[in-house]
């Protein structure tokens, strides 16, 4: 067989040309890339925990803002409540001093107007007391034909109304 015969003919060719590719790959790939695509790797992992670190020291300082803005609030809205109590206590008081002003002009307007009306009752009454004088003697004058003294028909009319 021929074919076995050349075999080592150009078996030791193609070993050396098998080392020759390999090794050109080997410097090529394993020294020229390799080295590359291994930096860019590590350079990517640098940046991501860069990243990681400036997400969770960004995550740290919005915390705190987020408390900061908590107690802020909470501060404003008890200044708010303050300033509430404050303006209900004034106007509470306001309304009070207004409605003592009033009820002492209403005070004043009722005792006003309750001497108006003993005033007014006490000249019914007078009148009231001249109309039954009068009365009264023009009866004892009719049903019995006597006259009767004004005064004494004053006095005894007096007697019969205040009693």
């Amino acid at each position: 067989m021929p074919q076995i015969a050349q075999l080592s003919e150009t078996y030791a060719s193609q070993v050396f040309w098998l080392l020759i590719f390999f090794g050109l790959i080997f410097f090529v790939i394993g020294r020229g890339m390799v080295p590359r695509v291994m930096a860019t790797v590590e350079a990517r992992d640098a940046q991501i925990t860069a990243d990681l670190a400036a997400a969770e020291s960004a995550r740290r300082a919005a915390d705190e803002s987020e408390a900061a803005w908590v107690l802020q609030s909470a501060r404003q809205r008890a200044e708010a409540q303050a300033l509430i109590a404050k303006a209900k206590a004034e106007a509470t008081h306001a309304a009070e001093v207004r409605l003592a002003e009033a009820a002492k002009v209403t005070d004043a307007l009722i005792a006003h107007a309750d001497a108006r009306i003993a005033a007014a009752g006490a000249n019914a009454l007078g009148e009231l007391e001249a109309v039954a004088t009068e009365a009264a003697g023009e009866i004892v004058a009719r049903l019995a034909g006597l006259t009767v003294d004004a005064g004494a028909a004053r006095v005894a009319v007096k007697e019969v109304l205040h009693g």
